[in-house]
């Protein structure tokens, strides 16, 4: 099998199983009891995200566990739209944005507020003075992705809330930094809200965080007992905290020598690629190397996603969360409906071997000569 879907998710790293199905074991008490065995689990429970909050550089009390990156969106917005409403109603994000934001701004715009779409240049950055526009008295939110699900463009983040604040120093800055964290380095303080879940880090599914900044106010959507986790009330999985916590150790080791290497996994699959006069190869000077995205020239890419993976090849045709749909994100970006309608994605890991991109670059032209009609 050749994995090359990392950007939808991951397989989970054997110590971070070990440390779930150990947890569930030794420390299956409720942390909200008050007998021995629930402080034993609420103490590890602390632990754990002191160490989550040791590794991102913010307060304990600024995390909220969520059960994922979507989860975490739908706080983080609706939750500032409600507390800021009163404020005003207007809110910008981008074309370059998760599925999720967009499914949560269309209920925001059904129920009266206001949606901006900010536009973005030939490389996929932000156009600084397009969001400069954009901003006025009435905007209570922006929410710019750290980095591009389809194309891996990566945004200047400290840059966008620079202008953000300048032109209104109210307005909240949210980030999904799904794509992001565990890829790259990110500095939370760069945002007022940020959002990412486990398992794009080698960590179990249904877990994930949200980052609110202490000085920021957000409306629960969602309500429960318990003091531990206001936001997103009930019994906290600690089984996945503690779990999480160790995948987000063991995913900042060694960010920038694994970005090194797989930088020359992704000029090496580019390469070969680039040989073809039916594929584009989408991406900027701005893409991180773990993201390649292509588009292929009259030939359907769920056709070439499924002859593939007769080969137990694994890619994806765009967003694991919209697959088959238009790629917004290429679009976006080159204005080109025929090159945004036939996406693949090519998501590399340090997991992924030279090996596993020989073979992949080979059973790619075999699949791609027998597609285009090409012969030998």
């Amino acid at each position: 099998m050749i994995y090359l879907d990392y950007s939808a998710t991951t397989p989970i790293n054997y110590e971070v199983l070990d440390t779930y199905n150990r947890t569930s074991k030794d420390f299956f008490g409720n942390p909200n009891s008050l007998h021995e065995l629930g402080i034993k689990t609420k103490n590890l429970m602390n632990s754990a995200t002191k160490q989550i909050a040791e590794i991102l550089n913010v307060h304990e009390t600024e995390i909220t566990y969520t059960s994922g990156a979507t989860n975490s969106n739908n706080i983080a917005l609706i939750g500032i739209a409600m507390s800021h409403h009163k404020k005003g109603k207007h809110i910008i994000t981008s074309k370059l944005e998760h599925p999720s934001i967009y499914a949560i701004c269309d209920y925001l715009e059904s129920i009266g507020f206001e949606i901006s779409y900010v536009k973005n240049d030939k490389e996929g950055l932000i156009d600084f003075e397009d969001l400069k526009s954009l901003i006025r008295p009435d905007t209570i939110l922006v929410s710019i992705c750290s980095v591009n699900s389809e194309t891996g463009v990566r945004q200047p983040l400290k840059m966008i809330r620079q202008i953000i604040k300048k032109e209104n120093a109210d307005t909240v800055l949210h980030s999904d930094m799904t794509q992001g964290i565990g890829k790259v380095a990110v500095n939370l303080h760069d945002v007022d809200l940020a959002t990412f879940t486990a398992h794009k880090i080698y960590g179990p599914k249904g877990i994930g965080i949200l980052y609110k900044n202490n000085n920021i106010n957000i409306a629960p959507i969602l309500y429960g007992s318990g003091k531990s986790n206001m936001l997103n009330p009930g019994t906290p999985a600690v089984p996945l905290i503690v779990s999480l916590s160790k995948a987000l150790r063991l995913a900042t080791i060694d960010l920038e020598k694994r970005e090194r290497f797989i930088e020359r996994l992704n000029l090496k699959i580019v390469d070969a690629l680039t040989k073809y006069e039916g594929v584009m190869i989408n991406k900027t000077k701005y893409s991180i190397p773990h993201i390649l995205n292509i588009s292929l020239r009259n030939i359907k890419a769920e056709t070439f996603l499924h002859a593939l993976e007769e080969y137990e090849v694994y890619v994806s045709s765009n967003t694991a969360c919209a697959s088959g749909n238009l790629s917004t994100s290429v679009l976006a970006i080159y204005n080109d409906k025929v090159r945004a309608s036939s996406t693949l994605r090519i998501s590399l890991s340090h997991l992924t071997t030279t090996d596993e991109v020989n073979k992949f670059i080979s059973y790619f032209d075999e699949v791609y000569r027998k597609l285009s009609g090409l012969h030998g």
